[in-house]
């Protein structure tokens, strides 16, 4: 994104949210955009890939916190009403009082933050940040697996090979700005550096622009990207596939592709960290006298768990090794906590039973020492 993008765009308005919204607040807009204009959702429908685009580009701005610094302070910066021409043109304030009088003004200011500068070239702009979803079973996500993810993005136009000139043609410097790729504009008697119109930024124009991607050197097209999701991946985790985003163009580095991972609860395991969790249930009798109980785990066969006399609903046992597998910090375990399940019906003999234990209990107050002094 271009200096003139960020003081042209509203990313905060793209995403319908407040400018102090927190994280948790343009994760949430986005995830409900993006799926209501979603390319996939709307084959053939040019108007919502054109959104689909705005607020990718804006997520990807607000979503990193330094970028979105760089994104407020430009605006800000640009909303106070610039810098006074270097003519001595009346009205508004120099930006290089700010920055201890050094510098050629508003274009250095925003050189310093963006890496150019006024009087460089800026050169050619690296390709677009995506955002995309996958949704894997919880198996999948624990061992790591390979998806297919079909994301419609930027990529080198077929006909130009991405230099935007028709092929047999020349490209030549920019004569509106000699090749910087910037020009200076005045507004009221304030000077602004940016892009050049006549070449976008780039510092250089096609004699002859390619028809297929009208110069661009780059056109939206969709395609399939298998990528591989490590093992224990995590419910909403972002994972970051560099170079697989939109294509820079002639001579810069594609964008990234971010892929927003979602995990099918799975119906008897859950997960703490690095641990798996499973929930046990024990009757009565193996909670009071003690039993050997087999309980399954998510990768290999079922183990058994000595449950000792006495055991209280609620007690968590740990079964080493067997949870989220790691090859970079070790294996998780599985913690199993167990349930003691009171019936709900009893038989005459159950009854009997536990009327038996009742009375042979009958001396132990259990409450006591709810009542004692202190």
């Amino acid at each position: 994104m271009s200096v003139k993008d960020f003081i042209e765009k509203d990313y905060y308005a793209a995403l319908g949210v407040p400018k102090n919204a927190d994280a948790d607040a343009i994760k949430k807009a986005y995830r409900k955009l993006a799926v209501e204009f979603h390319p996939d959702k709307n084959k053939g429908d040019a108007g919502a890939e054109e959104r689909f685009k705005e607020i990718s580009e804006a997520h990807s701005v607000l979503s990193d916190p330094a970028r979105r610094g760089e994104y407020d302070e430009v605006r800000a910066t640009s909303a106070s009403g610039g810098y006074r021409a270097p003519n001595g043109g009346a009205g508004g304030f120099d930006v290089n009082d700010m920055f201890g009088g050094q510098g050629g003004g508003f274009g250095d200011v925003f050189g310093d933050l963006f890496g150019g500068g006024r009087g460089r070239r800026r050169g050619p702009r690296r390709g677009a940040d995506f955002e995309t979803q996958t949704t894997v079973s919880f198996v999948n996500a624990m061992d790591g697996a390979t998806v297919s993810l079909r994301v419609t993005t930027d990529t080198a136009c077929a006909t130009c090979a991405g230099s935007g000139a028709q092929p047999g043609t020349r490209i030549a410097q920019c004569g509106s700005c000699q090749g910087t790729g910037q020009v200076s504009r005045n507004a009221g008697g304030f000077a602004f550096a940016e892009p050049c119109s006549a070449c976008q930024g780039r510092g250089r124009v096609a004699e002859s622009p390619c028809t297929g991607c009208r110069g661009r050197g780059i056109s939206a097209q969709t395609r399939t990207i298998n990528a591989r999701l490590p093992q224990g991946v995590s419910d909403g985790q972002r994972i970051r596939l560099k170079g697989k985003g939109g294509a820079g163009e002639t001579g810069a580095p594609a964008g990234d592709l971010f892929v927003t991972v979602n995990v099918v609860p799975h119906r008897l395991f859950g997960r703490s960290g690095k641990n798996l969790t499973l929930t046990v249930p024990l009757s009565f009798s193996e909670a009071a006298l003690g039993a050997d109980v087999r309980v399954p785990t998510l990768h290999g066969d079922a183990v058994t768990l000595r449950i000792p006399p006495g055991t209280a609903s609620g007690k968590k046992f740990r079964v080493k090794g067997a949870g989220v597998r790691s090859g970079k910090s070790g294996d998780g375990d599985l913690l199993v906590t167990v349930d003691v399940v009171i019936p709900q019906r009893l038989t005459d003999p159950m009854k009997a039973a536990v009327e038996a234990l009742r009375d042979a209990t009958a001396d132990i107050d259990l409450r006591a020492d709810l009542f004692g002094q202190g």
